[in-house]
């Protein structure tokens, strides 16, 4: 996933649900989306590890395969 600042153009650094520019110092909300309906994934937190639920039927999605969208 490569997620640019939309003011510099810069790759985001990428921190749960935000994401830091570090050349603006601004941070930014980021969504995850399902890759087959483009609806919001839940976010499944444990023991370190995080994945993504689809809560439309599509289940489990792969960290490589989740759409992120700036908020």
């Amino acid at each position: 996933m490569d997620l640019n600042c939309p003011t510099c153009h810069n790759p985001l650094e990428l921190a749960g649900a935000q994401a830091h520019c570090a050349v603006c110092d601004k941070d930014m909300d980021v969504q995850a989306n399902c890759p087959e309906c483009h609806q919001p994934l839940e976010v499944l937190k444990a023991c370190g590890a995080v994945d993504f639920f689809c809560q439309h039927g599509h289940g489990l999605i792969s960290k490589k395969r989740v759409e992120f969208t700036l908020r």
